[in-house]
């Protein structure tokens, strides 16, 4: 069957220059993993409107509900998800909590994608 021959890999001549600078720079599995991880938050439309309105400004949970009109319980599990990443850090101002992006990483990160979204 032709299809049973696709799938049979043979190696005529390995590059095994390459192969070995490869593997050597390769990062380690748990590092791959992890940064899997990080790119399947992005992979949530609510998170990404949230770390867009973090990029105009510091919000609270009640301003962010508002402006994605969701209920403050929907955005706080999103907050608290992007928080444990570590992609936004909160303060405390009274009793309001203010939401912001972690770092510049961050914004980074979206802009890159956006940029080749629209390629």
């Amino acid at each position: 069957m032709p299809h049973e021959e696709c799938e049979q890999c043979e190696f005529l001549f390995v590059h095994q220059d390459i192969v070995e600078r490869v593997k050597q720079e390769m990062p380690e599995d748990e590092t791959l993993f992890d940064l899997a991880e990080l790119f399947k938050l992005f992979g949530d439309s609510t998170r990404i409107k949230i770390l867009y309105l973090l990029f105009e400004s510091e919000m609270c949970v009640c301003d962010i509900a508002q402006m994605l009109n969701m209920t403050q319980s929907a955005i706080s599990h999103q907050l608290a998800i992007l928080k444990k990443s570590k992609l936004i850090k909160s303060r405390r101002e009274g009793k309001t909590v203010f939401y912001s992006l972690a770092d510049g990483h961050v914004r980074t990160i979206i802009n890159q994608g956006m940029e080749h979204v629209l390629e």
